[in-house]
């Protein structure tokens, strides 16, 4: 078991190494076996700030485990796949899929990290059931994908190959209608969605669970993300005037809704999204004054201000000259679940398959940043927490400070 004193001496150590990024790599280390891993975001478009961070949350385990021979003979190689295109803006299930096939076609990749955005697992997850081989996304929430009511459609194989860092919307919607109603008191609410796998599934586990708390709500319209004016959405739902206002997506339409709803919707209604808006974007491509006061969840615990990570934070921070978020800590652990499986398989003189990888991350048990993570039967983290921030200008701190910009409210609540 990789225990968290065993992940902080791999922080220590990577912090002392002369090159975490591998020149310096000791020769027996150079001269060892490739292990490849695939990490898959979409590393351009609307969401590119975040996916970078979850990249490097990712590398970050992987060049540790080099530099510190944790698996005596190997080498971890990353290979990094772009799941986004110019003509979609944003992530391209199209694509992912296709960089699905990629890492399968390449025998020496044994397991991946990623992807970032539902829409990309669902196209990706039959593909990697149908070859035994796992993955481990540090944010992909959509239920669906490990539901085994769609197994037929998403786990082939019967299998799980779908694992999580994070829980899922199952989860992460409901909390939120829970704070709209036991905290902000809202009695009506407006619900938007951006056509996409995610949006429309964490807005429709937020629908289900406003109207079970006699929450009214009074319509729902979907945004295109390709679209630059929802003023005639916006238009409709100040006159309708509901309490509060829902969005389930990612910043493509997220960025372009948050700005335009503060020269129409009034500022006290409460505003509020899942983790696609809990994103570096929403300070550099929205800004003060239009962000302020939104509330966000993301589907895990808040660590990055914990005492206790802060020499995580002080690494990476000191490697990539950018703040971590909480899913570039789900990605690191991805990458500690991994390193887990592998080291497992290696000092039980095993040999290293994807099968043998996808069974050994499933049954596995790693101490990691966020605590000690396993897995359910379907892949599913354990662990269910959610956390809720608001966005509140911070003028200690630069505008573009994700960490002290999202103010932490807390564990959302589960009644």
């Amino acid at each position: 078991m990789l225990t968290r004193r065993a992940a902080g001496k791999l922080i220590a150590g990577a912090a002392a190494s002369t090159s975490l990024f591998g020149a310096g790599l000791r020769p027996a280390l150079a001269a060892a076996k490739e292990i490849k891993i695939g990490i898959t975001l979409p590393l351009t478009g609307a969401d590119a700030e975040g996916a970078n961070r979850i990249k490097y949350g990712a590398l970050l385990a992987i060049r540790q485990a080099n530099d510190s021979n944790a698996i005596p003979g190997y080498k971890l190689v990353p290979v990094i796949l772009n799941t986004a295109t110019t003509t979609a803006g944003q992530y391209d299930p199209a694509q992912a899929a296709t960089d699905a096939r990629k890492l399968i076609a390449d025998p020496a990749v044994m397991a991946a990290i990623g992807p970032e955005m539902s829409g990309s697992g669902k196209a990706m997850a039959a593909i990697y059931s149908e070859a035994n081989f796992a993955t481990i996304t540090p944010s992909s929430t959509n239920p669906d994908i490990t539901n085994p009511k769609f197994a037929h459609e998403f786990d082939p194989s019967g299998k799980p190959v779908y694992f999580r860092t994070v829980t899922t919307d199952a989860y992460q919607g409901p909390a939120m209608a829970n704070y709209f109603g036991d905290v902000l008191k809202v009695k009506s609410v407006y619900i938007l969605d951006d056509s996409g796998a995610y949006g429309v599934g964490i807005a429709d586990t937020f629908e289900a669970r406003a109207k079970q708390k006699g929450m009214k709500v009074l319509g729902r319209d979907r945004l295109n993300p390709m679209e630059a004016d929802y003023t005639v959405a916006l238009t409709k739902i100040k006159a309708i005037n509901p309490d509060g206002l829902y969005y389930g997506g990612v910043m493509g339409a997220g960025a372009k809704l948050v700005k335009q709803a503060y020269g129409i919707l009034p500022h006290p209604m409460p505003k509020g999204g899942g983790d696609g808006l809990l994103a570096p974007e929403m300070l550099t491509a929205v800004g003060f004054p239009a962000a302020e006061g939104w509330y966000c969840t993301i589907a895990s615990p808040h660590l990055t201000q914990n005492p206790k990570v802060q020499p995580f934070v002080k690494l990476y921070e000191s490697t990539f000259h950018t703040q971590p978020d909480d899913y570039a800590i789900t990605a690191y652990d991805a990458g500690l679940v991994i390193v887990h499986a592998i080291k497992g398989l290696v000092d039980a003189h095993k040999p290293v398959t994807r099968a043998a990888v996808r069974e050994a991350i499933q049954t596995s048990k790693t101490n990691t940043l966020q605590g000690e993570v396993t897995f359910d039967k379907y892949g599913d983290i354990t662990n269910r927490t959610v956390s809720i921030f608001q966005v509140v200008e911070n003028k200690k701190y630069p505008l573009t400070d994700i960490i002290h910009q999202f103010k932490y409210i807390g564990v959302a609540p589960t009644s």
